[in-house]
């Protein structure tokens, strides 16, 4: 290499650029209330107990997405919102839950529009899909049983085991959802 190339750095000024975690999130619309203090407790602690920089995958829908992502805003982690291929505002629940969508939406810091699926169903499991593949790990808001239609919290949570990506359940010990 001729002189005119070569140039000397300062190894002490160089930051080594650490990527961040990725947490993504799965999990019931409808969380009990007996429930929801334990939830809500073991969101934040898994978002304030760990190391590094870490980034958040969410489909913001009503219950642990929404809660999860608004838990992630408050400890300064980066949201990414999930967005089915479909018209997903329309179908997310009442006016409350539309609401919370669209003011975590603007908070977010990217947003990935998924291609149209031929049904809902297949929608929701494409998004769930998706998160599992761009993340590290994932928190499955998630009473252990099987899913109640295809795409949900306990599909997602299968597809997750089934391709290695670790799986942390937050839920209460013997509660059941309606």
């Amino acid at each position: 290499m001729s002189a005119e190339t070569t140039r000397t750095v300062d190894t002490a000024v160089l930051k080594p650029r650490v990527a961040a975690t990725c947490i993504g999130i799965t999990g019931h619309r409808v969380i009990p209330p007996a429930v929801l203090p334990r939830v809500h407790s073991a969101l934040r602690e898994q978002l304030s107990g760990a190391e590094g920089e870490l980034a958040a995958l969410s489909s913001l829908a009503a219950g642990a997405d929404q809660m999860f992502a608004d838990i992630a805003l408050d400890h300064g982690v980066p949201v990414t919102a999930v967005i089915p291929g479909m018209d997903y505002e329309a179908h997310l629940g009442g006016a409350e839950v539309r609401s919370a969508y669209r003011r975590i939406l603007r908070s977010c810091a990217a947003r990935v529009h998924l291609p149209a699926e031929p049904t809902h169903e297949e929608a929701y499991f494409a998004a769930g899909r998706w998160i599992v593949d761009h993340c590290d790990r994932l928190i499955a808001v998630w009473d252990g049983r099987p899913a109640r239609g295809p795409g949900g919290t306990g599909d997602v949570v299968e597809y997750a085991r089934r391709t290695g990506v670790p799986v942390t359940v937050v839920w209460l010990p013997g509660a059941r959802r309606d």
